[in-house]
């Protein structure tokens, strides 16, 4: 005889059944005869649903996350005493009372305000996921108690994230705009940053993605930047860390010789921290260290930090490593002798010593190293530099083949993933907010290579002892980069048509986690003020081209790359100017490209509205000083149901294996029509027509994108080589992983997707 309850649960799936015109025969034979507890009997057609998810019969993962998300409403109404999805306003009061919710939520809305939100939650909305988004979801994002019982539900995080960004708009505009927030995520039209999803409205934790420092060539510097990246790791964020500054191994210290130990040991240090000081409990904290090819020591330790030979002591296996290479490198590789061998030598120098003996000095008499120029369009002011720091006889220096560093870059790449690559003069070139003609302002990327802002590093000036005896260190802030990320889902928002109306809310979501945060570290709060940098990415690419019937291989999927993040641009764009015509420029718009106009002129925009809108914003400012970034987007892609970032997808057909989990994957929208265009996987794609597609995008996004090369194992030096190659000739930033098949899964930082 079967339970009321396990009847309960034999209509569900009969329903399921026929909503996703599946075959349960067998789990209901089992529930018809069998009397077994709703648990046990929901446990059981989980499990046969997860099991029959295959590329044939890809909506069994919608089946399983219909009855997972009914053992979910179950127990956040055994743990909330009601029926899910009412009562809001006590789920917020026990939440807060718990210490789990922040106290402001209650400060900032009265109960009639919140009764009034609670009405327009769509439950239904929640049959939009996939087993793995709701799981994902459910894992790791929606709030619990201290004990992870469950309380909230997916459609009340979104509202929570929307309460918590909006809190501070005027009260008269705030439910409208909560509303729109809400429409926007709830509909999967966009997905906010792992930090902002997880930590909005709670108690604890900040809400912006990664951070990027530069160290001073000191003591003081190197040990200061250590500690301020222990806590900013400690609060969840991902951390880029630029060294080009730090004296070489070998280099004086105070007029003594050869006794710089370099940047290795530095490096080893940053490590430690980053393993010791975890991500809330969560994972352990996620470093990149990014060194200029000119320096010194990248060939003494630096492009074996990660790999598995050599000795351990000059090892960092936990941190991951960035190459800045300008534009005269690349060419010094493409020098050849009559017989088409590669003759271009590259020297490598201490930057300090440099500074001592080359007299470059700035405009306040500070001086100057080569990692403080880069090539401009009109003017190659980098190789000016460093052919003349060749060329001085006094200075010291390594020299070696070009094509011999290149080679030791791509040998640790296929090994370990890394060196991300950094075109430095590319990045700076198109930079809307450069300090000076010609000197660099940005020196390297952050953790997953999508974020190009200035920087400068932190120094000392004094250390004095006050009226109450306290040691006071003052410290003259640099530009500390904040990356505050938010995507798009391409899919959904191409669909329906709704890019502007969704970029329009996102923008203003963006600005006010900069206003919103409090950060641990003073210079970064004061550099997000300052610029009020933002990166709206997105999602879905593969997604977007198989439901559009567009195969990757092909001009079509260039085409509408180009006109698709043209379009986002433009809305992007357009929602800042909004809002600076509300709330105010940010302060540095003074005298950056987006004022006189050069933003535009530089990417060629001229049809009639762009020339209008670069005429507004020349009159009424802009809010934000960086607007685009497309960030890895993994996990909340799976969230959202759609295609990791830019990526092509694995495989038709496989298991998405973490910590906790291990679940059959397919594809979005995985029909016979969309079959054909999914067919070719990543490494099975010509990677040059991804290099393309995503020059055509690049043209588009202000900052820059975490681009993946996917190649095999037994790729060949020269064809690893042209892919460099024709990335850097394509104009690209950046480029994220080398790929090889031959590789085990690379864990990555989760702070930027978004």
């Amino acid at each position: 005889m079967k339970t009321a309850s396990a009847s309960a649960l034999l209509t569900t799936v009969e329903e399921l059944e026929n909503t996703y015109k599946l075959d349960f025969s067998p789990i209901k034979d089992k529930l018809a005869e069998e009397d077994m507890s709703l648990e046990a009997s929901t446990q059981f057609a989980l499990h046969d649903a997860l099991n029959k998810i295959a590329m044939d019969q890809p909506d069994y993962t919608y089946a399983a996350a219909r009855l997972y998300l009914a053992e979910l409403y179950r127990n956040a109404a055994e743990n909330r005493k009601g029926e899910p999805y009412t009562n809001v306003y006590g789920l917020i009061r026990t939440l807060t009372q718990k210490g789990i919710y922040s106290e402001t939520l209650l400060e900032k809305y009265s109960k009639e305000d919140i009764d009034q939100l609670e009405m327009m939650l769509v439950p239904e909305r929640d049959h939009q996921f996939t087993f793995i988004g709701l799981f994902l979801l459910a894992d790791r994002y929606l709030a619990k108690d201290h004990s992870k019982a469950v309380y909230e539900l997916p459609q009340e995080r979104w509202l929570i994230i929307a309460m918590s960004l909006m809190q501070n708009e005027p009260v008269e505009k705030r439910i409208g705009l909560i509303k729109e927030a809400y429409w926007a995520l709830s509909n999967l039209y966009m997905t906010v940053a792992t930090p902002t999803l997880a930590n909005a409205g709670k108690s604890y934790g900040q809400l912006s993605s990664c951070f990027i420092d530069t160290v001073e060539d000191s003591l003081d510097g190197i040990y200061l930047n250590n500690w301020d990246i222990a806590r900013l790791s400690k609060d969840g964020g991902g951390i880029g860390v630029y060294f080009g500054k730090v004296r070489a191994l070998g280099s004086d210290i105070k007029g003594f010789k050869e006794n710089s130990s370099g940047v290795i040991p530095w490096i080893r240090l940053l490590n430690d921290t980053a393993v010791s000081v975890d991500q809330l409990g969560q994972r352990q904290g996620a470093v990149a260290v990014y060194l200029d090819i000119f320096h010194k020591d990248m060939m003494s330790g630096f492009l074996d930090l990660k790999t598995n030979n050599g000795d351990e002591r000059r090892k960092a296996h936990d941190i991951f490593t960035g190459v800045n290479i300008p534009d005269h490198f690349m060419r010094k590789m493409e020098e050849k002798d009559n017989e088409g061998k590669s003759i271009g030598e590259w020297s490598l120098f201490c930057p300090h010593q440099v500074k001592q003996i080359m007299g470059w000095k700035d405009e306040a008499g500070n001086a100057l190293g080569l990692e403080d120029f880069y090539d401009e369009a009109d003017r190659a002011y980098f190789t000016e530099k460093y052919e003349e720091a060749v060329a001085h006889p006094l200075l010291p220096r390594k020299t070696y083949r070009a094509m011999d560093i290149m080679k030791r870059i791509m040998v640790a790449q296929l090994e370990t993933g890394t060196p991300y690559m950094f075109y430095r003069d590319e990045v700076n070139r198109q930079n809307p907010n450069k300090t000076a003609h010609g000197r660099t302002s940005i020196f390297c990327s952050n953790l997953c290579t999508e974020i190009a802002q200035n920087m400068s590093p932190t120094s000392i000036t004094k250390e004095y002892q006050d009226d109450e005896g306290n040691i006071v260190i003052v410290r003259k802030p640099g530009d500390f980069v904040v990356c505050n990320l938010s995507s798009m889902h391409l899919a959904n928002v191409l669909e329906d048509d709704v890019v502007e109306r969704v970029a329009d809310i996102q923008v203003r979501m963006l600005d006010n986690v900069i206003d919103l945060n409090t950060l641990s570290v003073g210079q970064a709060e004061a550099t997000n003020k300052n610029y009020r940098a933002v990166g709206l990415g997105t999602f879905g690419w593969h997604h977007v081209l198989a439901k559009q019937g567009i195969y990757w291989e092909s001009e079509e999927a260039v085409t509408l790359a180009d006109e698709v993040y043209e379009r986002i641009a433009f809305a992007a764009i357009q929602a800042s100017a909004k809002l600076a015509e509300e709330k105010g420029a940010y302060p540095k718009f003074t005298g950056s490209e987006w004022e006189n106009g050069e933003y535009f002129e530089r990417r060629n925009y001229q049809s009639g509205k762009w020339k209008e809108l670069k005429e507004k914003i020349s009159t009424t400012g802009i809010r934000n000083g960086w607007l685009m970034a497309v960030a890895p987007n993994s996990s909340t892609a799976k969230i959202a149901g759609s295609t990791d970032g830019i990526d092509p997808i694995y495989a038709l057909e496989y298991a998405e294996e973490k910590k906790n989990f291990k679940l059959k994957v397919t594809p979005p929208d995985l029909t016979h029509v969309t079959y054909p265009y999914y067919q070719r996987v990543r490494h099975e794609l010509d990677q040059r027509w991804s290099i393309r597609q995503n020059a055509a995008r690049q043209r588009h996004v202000d900052q820059g994108i975490s681009f993946n090369l996917y190649v095999r194992h037994d790729i060949h030096a020269k064809e690893l080589l042209d892919l460099h190659l024709e990335a850097w000739r394509q104009g690209l930033k950046t480029t994220y992983y080398i790929r090889s098949t031959s590789q085990q899964e690379i864990e990555e930082c989760e702070s930027c997707h978004s």
